[in-house]
C-alpha cells in the first residue's frame, strides 16, 4: 500500500491542539528521577560532565531506554559521567523538561517531538536517532465487531484528542468513507478519548466497543477477551512507521557532542543486544518497568506486546514526513517547516564505527 494511503499521526493546528497532541501518549504528567547504575572504577568522565540526564516513558515502545537503563549500557558508555534517568508519563512534561534543561536527551513519540520542534520554531530540540517501530493496534470486542466494516456505528477509544493514535484512527475511518467530527468525536463512528490507564476498564464494562491503542494497552485488551482487528503496521510500506525517537536539547548537542555520541552508541548497542537476545531483553524491560512503576506486566500481556514492536536505530524519517503531510491534508495541521528537525551526524558516526550503514533523514536534516 502506498504511503499516501496510510494512517497518519496528527499534530495540532491551534495552541490548544498542540498541547493536546503533546500530551500525546496519554500517560499523565509525572516524572520520576531514577538515579544511575554503578560507575566502573577508574572510569573517566565524558565531556567533563558529572551527569547526563535521560528521559523516557514507562512504556514498552521505549524499550531501548528501559533495557539500556536496566543492563547499564548507558552508564558503561558514559564512563564516570553519571547516567541519571527521569521517567515520564506524558509528552508535555518531557518536552518541558527538555526545554528547561531538566533533562538532556529523551526517548519520545513522534507527535510530541514534532510539536516541540514546531512550537519552538526549530530552536529547542533535534531528533538524533530512531528507537522503535510498530506496537499500535485496533482491538475490538469480537461479539460486537466481527469485521472492519462493523466498526461503523461503534464506539472506539483512542488515548486523547489529537494524539498520534487518535488521528491515525480518524484518518483510517476517513479512508473507509466515514465522516467523524475530529473535535467532538461524533459521526459515523464515535471516537471516545480515554486515557490508556482506564481504557481496559471501559472495554471490560462495555462502554467502548474497541480501541486504537499502543502497547501494552492493546495486549491488555486482548488478555481480557478482545481481538486484534487491525495492526497499524499493516497499513504502512514495509510495515514500518516511527513510534519512538531520540531527541536532544540543541544547546546540549552543541556543547557536549561526545556525551550525545556516547548515549547514541549505547542506544545502538542496546538495540543490537535486544534483537540478539529477545527473551532476556523482554525480561529486562519488564524488570525496569517494575522498578519504575512498582508493577511488572503479566506474561499474557508482555509477550505479545513485545513481539509487536521492532527496535531499530532507523529514525524512519520518511514516515514522519508522511504523517505530517497527511495531517495537513486532513486540516489538522498548518503546513509546518520541518527542515532541520533531524540531525543524524553523530548517529551516522556511531553506525560507521559499528560497521553499519547510515540512515536517511528524508531531506529534513539540519544544515
Amino acid at each position: 500500500m502506498p504511503a499516501t494511503s496510510a494512517p497518519r499521526r496528527a499534530f495540532a493546528v491551534t495552541a490548544t491542539l498542540v498541547l493536546l497532541a503533546l500530551a500525546g501518549c496519554g500517560y499523565g504528567s509525572q516524572a520520576k528521577d531514577e538515579g544511575a547504575a554503578d560507575i566502573a572504577a577508574g572510569a573517566r568522565k565524558t565531556d567533563g560532565l558529572d551527569s547526563v540526564r535521560i528521559g523516557y516513558f514507562g512504556n514498552l515502545t521505549h524499550g531501548t531506554a528501559l533495557v539500556g537503563n536496566r543492563k547499564g549500557f548507558f552508564q558503561k558508555e558514559l564512563g564516570a559521567t553519571e547516567a541519571r534517568y527521569a521517567v515520564f508519563n506524558a509528552g508535555p512534561s518531557e518536552i518541558e523538561a527538555l526545554n528547561s534543561g531538566s533533562i538532556d536527551i529523551g526517548w519520545i513519540g513522534p507527535s510530541p517531538a514534532i510539536n516541540g520542534y514546531v512550537k519552538s520554531r526549530g530552536k529547542n530540540l533535534r531528533i538524533i536517532g530512531g528507537s522503535a517501530s510498530g506496537g499500535v493496534k485496533l482491538v475490538v470486542n469480537p461479539d460486537r465487531v466481527k469485521s472492519l466494516e462493523d466498526v461503523e456505528g461503534k464506539r472506539i477509544a483512542t488515548p486523547q484528542l489529537g494524539n498520534t493514535q487518535d488521528v491515525a484512527f480518524l484518518n483510517w475511518a476517513s479512508e473507509q468513507g466515514w465522516t467523524v467530527d475530529p473535535q467532538s468525536g461524533k459521526g459515523d463512528v464515535t471516537v471516545v478519548r480515554s486515557d490508556n490507564k482506564v481504557t481496559p476498564d471501559a472495554f471490560a464494562a462495555g462502554s467502548v466497543d474497541g480501541a486504537w491503542v499502543p502497547e501494552p494497552t492493546a495486549s491488555r485488551l486482548v488478555a481480557e477477551g478482545g481481538k486484534v482487528l487491525l495492526d497499524e503496521a499493516s497499513l504502512w510500506p514495509d510495515e514500518e512507521f516511527v513510534i519512538t525517537s531520540i531527541v536532544v536539547r540543541q544547546e546540549f548537542l552543541e556543547k557536549h557532542p561526545k556525551a550525545v555520541e556516547a548515549v547514541l552508541r549505547a542506544s545502538v548497542r542496546t538495540n543490537r543486544w535486544i534483537n540478539a537476545h529477545p527473551d532476556e531483553a523482554r525480561a529486562a524491560a519488564n524488570e525496569q518497568l517494575a522498578a519504575d512503576s512498582g508493577k511488572a506486566l503479566p506474561a499474557d500481556v508482555l509477550d505479545p506486546a513485545w513481539k509487536s514492536i521492532r527496535f531499530t536505530d532507523d529514525p524512519l524519517a520518511a514516515t514522519l514526513e508522511a504523517q505530517a503531510e497527511h495531517a495537513v491534508a486532513a486540516g489538522l495541521l498548518e503546513k509546518p517547516d520541518l527542515n532541520g528537525v533531524y540531525d543524524l551526524t553523530l548517529l551516522d558516526k556511531v553506525l560507521a564505527a559499528e560497521g553499519a550503514p547510515a540512515f536517511d533523514d528524508a531531506g529534513l536534516g539540519a544544515g
